[in-house]
């Protein structure tokens, strides 16, 4: 399966970003996703994530009720909406299956989001 994320930008903070992750192949229906990211010099932390129904869905503290994970199972396709942006949030964002060691396909190149003050 390749991953292809996109939807990064520069944006001032208050402001949104929708994050879309497109994937190839057929398991991407049956895994339950999760939305990355990895700022500088800093470890990646899993951020989002939704069961592979979509009907089920977690998130990191840090974004909690500012960001809201998606998924659109015809079209491979997962999203993270974005808002209320901070400059925290500024990291490279990456999509993946997660597993209880790391995740379950190669990572993609990721999308750089930038959040200024």
């Amino acid at each position: 399966v390749q991953l292809v994320e996109s939807g990064g930008g520069l944006v001032q903070a208050g402001g949104s970003l929708k994050l879309s992750c497109a994937t190839s192949g057929s398991t991407f229906s049956i895994n339950a996703m999760g939305w990355y990211r990895q700022a500088p010099g800093k470890q990646l932390e899993l951020v989002a994530t939704i069961s592979s129904s979509g009907g089920s869905t977690n998130y990191a503290d840090s974004v909690k009720g500012r960001f809201t994970i998606s998924r659109d199972n015809a079209k491979n396709t997962m999203y993270l909406q974005m808002n209320s942006l901070k400059p925290e949030d500024t990291a490279v964002y990456y999509c993946n299956a997660p597993r209880r060691r790391g995740a379950l396909w190669d990572w993609g190149q990721g999308t750089q989001v930038t959040v200024s003050s």
